[in-house]
């Protein structure tokens, strides 16, 4: 598991699936260059920024805070993305096991 604390919290390499049949986190995984990447999936379609906007609304969920706390800053037209979560370095540990129970 990887995720990068940056000083306003920490950043999430995602990789996302659009057009799925359902919304589902499947946790931590390895891309195809060997990088750690959380995988998720949506159901919307990757047209107007509509996948991203479904993956912020499914991670806010999983960590149980607002959907303006998460920003995607890298890879909007791509399957690979960098969330970024704002927190405060205390907070960042639990939201980042809240992330790992998305594996079971």
């Amino acid at each position: 598991m990887t995720a990068r604390r940056t000083p306003d919290g920490f950043d999430l390499p995602v990789q996302l699936t659009p057009g799925a049949r359902r919304d589902r986190l499947d946790g931590w995984d390895t891309d195809a260059d060997g990088q750690p990447v959380f995988r998720a999936h949506v159901r919307a379609i990757p047209e107007n920024g509509k996948a991203n906007t479904a993956l912020v609304k499914l991670l806010a969920k999983r960590l149980g805070i607002g959907k303006t706390r998460l920003n995607v800053v890298r890879g909007q037209t791509s399957r690979i993305k960098t969330i970024s979560v704002d927190c405060d370095a205390a907070e960042a540990d639990s939201l980042i096991a809240k992330l790992t129970e998305a594996e079971t």
